[in-house]
């Protein structure tokens, strides 16, 4: 069999497993198997671009990098709909529906307004070609290689009775779960955490690395159909025929044939959208047929034939009756208010996000307040304000310490943050415990059989007091510790000696460096190779490296001159952890590169950083890390490295394009 024909098999049957697990939830391989599959696929495509098909379902891995995204033209304005929050405005719509439309009879389509991102997609012989945000509603951002990365967008179509060109319209969004463990890596590195889904959401779509918006599971409903051509008489049509096309149509639409069960569609909803796996801040509810749309037309900013109901917000009041303090792995303190108990939304809160200082201080909280509480789009719930007309005299005022409440240590706030810091990052109890755990967690070094307990355990006996101790655990060190027979025993150092075989990229994760969680560890591990060249990285050198801004390049570099940290590291070394990139096993395609030499630096259209590497071995070049007088080539792509650049013209060496690049092959 022939590339071409590999390549062909190989996507063929990788999309038939994609469809019958995102549209009729039928695993028929494990994710195992899947992924070698996807693997080989995606070698053969390094191998011979050429072959790369449009709908490959290695576009689902991303690793593009846009650098700036190309507005776009809508073929049809996105409006946005009129809004109301209560029955009486509904009546009223109703009402100027059936005087626009005479004496004929009308149904509605009711939907549920998601909260996330509304996205144009755009087909063209049944193959996506374009993915648009929606800007101002006339022009968007064309941000196709990261709509491409949804796993329940389709990127071929059977064209049966389908138009050349149509348009699919949906709302992009992160869901809660994907929210809550993105804020949870994020306060875990010290970041900022998000505020909300939707504003997750809208930061993802426009991330400039297609590879991080597709690790972060991106989903979209499809909820309308638009082409030059009238292909359906009624809405309802359309949301059956997207279905069966293999678009992410959300089954909770209904046909409501007058406003009183429109009205009843809202009250069902108004508690059972918390179920769901998104946010929901209202109802769209739609003229079925598109004939009668077309008689009741457009007002000059939204349709006459639509409108959405809005659920207000949900929100509480309760007492405020302490706040607590938290230090985080990073040394972050936050605070918490605990509340009496109040029903919110369909679950019983009992504490709410304060943030920091700055927020106690907006607020002007007192312990005995009454205060509003909110969820909303919020996951997670938050003080709004304080009901001043409830405060009692001689309420005593919150003040944030300026004191560790864990071991006393003077706070630091530093230039241009928010947030207090406890810099007694080895002899604080709650960090020293929580770069342990950090450590062994599955996306690090995936040490299996220790929990928090066991690790508040190994530091109150003085077992371990920071991740490389953990290295030194003997089996005399654990027996006859309450709990630990002979298998549990065995099971952790087993645990334990497993975790030297985990890659780099999981270690340098797992090390807790600020600000690197773990697609900027996975960045600087394929950037530098190992850990000595990363360790000796100025920041300059740093900010070389893709997506890699000043406040990350200055943690790692303040990071390594730490002496503390430098022994930390020589620690692990000796203990025999993978500190080195793995090699990638390179398949020769000829010696048109033979005894040349080239520094990459900046982006490129039709490789990642990697791949070109690759695609220099593989063809008898070699890549070296820094320009010198040896060298042969600089391959320059987007945003190249100025100082790599100076030096280049400097030395007299070659200065190429990605275009002449290839030409040389």
């Amino acid at each position: 069999m022939n590339p071409q024909e590999q390549i062909d098999q190989l996507t063929d049957k990788l999309n038939h497993y994609n469809f019958q697990y995102y549209q009729n939830s039928i695993s028929e391989i494990t994710d195992f198997e899947f992924d070698k599959l996807l693997e080989n696929l995606k070698n053969l495509e390094n191998q011979y671009p050429e072959y790369k098909r449009d709908d490959s379902p290695t576009h689902r891995v991303g690793g593009t990098i846009s650098k700036e995204f190309e507005s776009v033209t809508h073929n049809y304005p996105m409006l946005s709909l009129g809004n109301t929050y209560n029955a009486q405005d509904l009546a009223d719509f109703d009402e100027r529906v059936r005087k626009g439309l005479g004496e004929s009879e009308y149904e509605y389509i009711c939907e549920l307004k998601f909260d996330g991102v509304a996205l144009s997609i755009w087909y063209e012989n049944g193959v996506l070609t374009r993915g648009v945000t929606r800007g101002d509603g006339v022009r968007g951002d064309d941000i196709t290689t990261n709509v491409k990365t949804l796993r329940t967008i389709p990127l071929k179509i059977a064209t049966k009775n389908m138009p050349i060109r149509f348009e699919v319209r949906g709302e992009g969004f992160m869901p809660i779960s994907t929210f809550e463990a993105l804020n949870k890596e994020r306060e875990d590195i010290g970041e900022q955490l998000l505020a909300n889904p939707r504003n997750a959401a809208s930061g993802t779509f426009k991330m400039q690395d297609s590879g991080v918006v597709s690790k972060r599971k991106m989903d979209c409903y499809i909820y309308q159909f638009l082409s030059d051509e009238n292909v359906f008489a009624t809405h309802e049509e359309s949301l059956i025929a997207m279905k069966e096309m293999g678009f992410n149509v959300s089954q909770t639409w209904k046909k409501c044939k007058n406003i009183d069960e429109v009205l009843a569609f809202i009250n069902h909803w108004d508690s059972e959208r918390h179920n769901l796996p998104l946010n929901t801040d209202g109802i769209v509810i739609k003229l079925n047929s598109f004939a009668q749309r077309e008689v009741l037309g457009f007002t000059s900013k939204s349709p006459r034939w639509a409108i959405a109901y809005k659920y207000p917000s949900e929100a509480a009041s309760t007492l405020l009756e302490s706040i607590s303090y938290q230090v985080g792995r990073t040394g972050n303190i936050t605070p918490v208010a605990n509340l009496k108990p109040v029903l919110l939304a369909g679950t019983t809160v009992k504490r709410a996000s304060v943030h920091n200082a700055n927020e106690i201080e907006r607020l002007d909280l007192h312990i005995g307040d009454y205060v509003f509480v909110e969820k909303g789009g919020e996951i997670i719930p938050k003080i709004t304000n304080v009901d001043l007309e409830k405060r009692k005299p001689n309420l005593e005022k919150v003040l944030f310490p300026e004191t560790c409440p864990e071991c006393g240590t003077t706070l630091v706030r530093k230039e241009g943050e928010a947030n207090h810091y406890c810099m007694n990052e080895n002899g604080c109890p709650p960090q020293i415990k929580g770069k342990i755990e950090h450590f062994i967690q599955r996306k690090a070094l995936n040490i299996e059989n220790l929990g928090t307990e066991t690790i508040d355990l190994f530091y109150q006996k003085g077992l371990v007091k920071n991740p490389a101790d953990l290295y030194d655990l003997a089996y005399e060190n654990l027996l006859g510790l309450d709990g630990f027979k002979e298998k549990s025993i065995q099971n952790i150092l087993s645990g334990v000696e497993k975790s030297k075989q985990i890659p780099f990229k999981q270690v340098l994760f797992g090390i807790g460096i600020r600000f690197v969680g773990a697609t900027v560890a996975e960045k600087l591990a394929s950037y530098f190779n190992n850990i000595d060249a990363l360790s000796k990285a100025t920041q300059e050198e740093l900010l070389q490296v893709p997506e890699i801004g000043e406040r990350i390049a200055q943690s790692v570099s303040e990071y390594f001159q730490n002496p503390q940290n430098q022994e930390f590291i020589a620690r692990l070394k000796a203990a025999g952890l993978q500190l080195e990139y793995e090699k990638i096993e390179i398949v020769t395609e000829g010696d048109s590169l033979a005894g040349k030499t080239f520094v990459i630096s900046g982006t490129f259209q039709n490789f990642e950083r990697d791949d070109l590497k690759i695609k220099i071995e593989a063809n008898g070049g070699k890549v070296l890390s820094g320009v010198s007088g040896k060298l042969n080539y600089l391959v320059a792509g987007s945003e190249a490295g100025p100082s790599k650049i100076e030096k280049a013209n400097k030395l007299g060496v070659a200065i190429i394009s990605e275009e002449e690049f290839l030409a040389m092959l």
